[in-house]
């Protein structure tokens, strides 16, 4: 488990704990909660942990040593730590729960280990897809999603004609799959109007009506810059081109994607907004598990809406669509230019609407300088370069005119 203090981490050990008979946690890392981590190792022993902060690991080492187990697990530090777990001999899967780009060298890990992939770190394939695809073929790895949109889509098109689940592979279109649909909550704001955007703050942005996430992909939510993002990723896990992905907002976040085949068909999974389920079935796949979990129930619903989203509200839909098909290195940019605005306006360094100006103002300044058949350090280093570029103009104090 990468980043098993964080909503992903804690809800895969969740069920890790609910089905005991089913899953063993043999690895885990963190980035700083050593207090969390060691209730982690307490409660599940894995054989191997580690700590991203180099500077805690002595503390993390004593609070272990007090837990007093028969068994201690081996404690590993640092980047080398993270990746160490990543490709752990004992573990089958590794669910990638890192938030960020960050998550991208110890997935990579993984797979050069051979490992399979339930992939909740959507930041890998938007950077790195070009590298990723080809490094799970060669090591014979499979990825499957964890996270809702993207589970629900693969698990429709389990639906399709001659659909065999082994023969599952990653960016090759499915025979008969004529486009996707993606859902989007609409997030924070999808009630407000437009001229109402300049006075949101952070309290505002981080407070989610339907889904329990962090701060970061919230403000993602928000900006709808999560929905863009899972449109690139969607491009990569199942070869579907950026014409034939289109984005609908569904306010009750109950039907988590759908896709339409070639005879004009719609397929949809439907279920009740807990990451849980998607976590489990990335674990489980091609079997479901028994679980304990509340009866989706249509009468309690009432009914289920959608409406096209509005771009001049989300303006970060149209950056996200436009760097994927610009491809090669663009998707790095402007995913850690996101990161990076999202950072600074979560320090209150800038605006809500700001947001999107700076991710723009980044990949435009990249369109240069865009490298159409990168390497893992080429996307590493665009990576950094999006993130110093959109942390230096805010510092300037310039001042752009907010898109949206």
């Amino acid at each position: 488990m990468l980043g098993s203090t964080g909503s992903i981490g804690t809800q895969t050990l969740e069920i890790a704990s609910e089905q005991p008979d089913k899953f063993k946690a043999v690895a885990l890392s963190a980035g700083r909660n050593i207090n969390l981590l060691t209730e982690q190792v307490k409660a599940h022993n894995p054989e191997v942990v580690a700590i991203e902060d180099e500077n805690l690991v002595e503390n993390l080492k004593e609070n272990i040593n007090n837990l007093d187990l028969d068994n201690a697990p081996l404690i590993l530090s640092g980047k080398e730590g993270i990746n160490a777990v990543a490709a752990w001999d004992k573990a089958d899967t590794v669910v990638t729960g890192i938030v960020g780009c960050a998550g991208l060298i110890p997935t990579m890990s993984a797979i050069n280990a051979g490992k399979n992939i339930a992939l909740a770190n959507k930041e890998t394939l938007i950077a790195a897809g070009p590298i990723v695809i080809p490094a799970l073929k060669k090591n014979n790895s499979r990825l499957l999603p964890a996270d809702s949109e993207h589970s629900a889509i693969f698990q429709c098109l389990q639906g399709l004609p001659n659909y065999e689940n082994a023969d599952f592979s990653t960016g090759e279109i499915p025979k008969g799959l004529k486009a996707i649909h993606l859902t989007a909550s609409g997030g924070a704001f999808r009630d407000w109007a437009v001229e109402d955007l300049k006075h949101v703050t952070v309290e505002d942005a981080t407070s989610h009506p339907n889904w329990d996430m962090g701060k970061k992909i919230t403000v993602d939510s928000a900006t709808l810059m999560n929905k863009g993002l899972e449109v690139i990723e969607a491009h990569y896990l199942f070869g579907t081109s950026y014409e034939n992905i289109e984005i609908v907002i569904h306010p009750q976040s109950i039907i988590h994607s759908m896709i339409e085949m070639e005879d004009s068909s719609v397929l949809a999974q439907l279920g009740w907004p807990d990451m849980k389920l998607p976590i489990l079935y990335a674990m489980s796949w091609p079997e479901r598990f028994k679980t304990n979990w509340k009866r989706l129930n249509l009468s309690e619903i009432g009914k289920l809406t959608f409406k096209e989203p509005d771009e001049f509200k989300y303006p970060c839909m149209g950056l996200a669509y436009a760097a994927g098909k610009s491809s090669g290195t663009m998707p790095a940019v402007l995913n850690a230019a996101n990161e990076m605005a999202v950072e600074q306006f979560l320090k209150e360094k800038i605006s809500f609407q700001e947001i999107p100006t700076f991710i723009s103002k980044a990949c435009e300044s990249h369109m240069e300088n865009l490298n159409l058949s990168p390497e893992l350090e080429d996307i590493l280093e665009v990576d950094n370069w999006a993130r110093l570029f959109v942390e230096q103009e805010i510092k300037k104090g310039k001042k752009y005119v907010s898109i949206g």
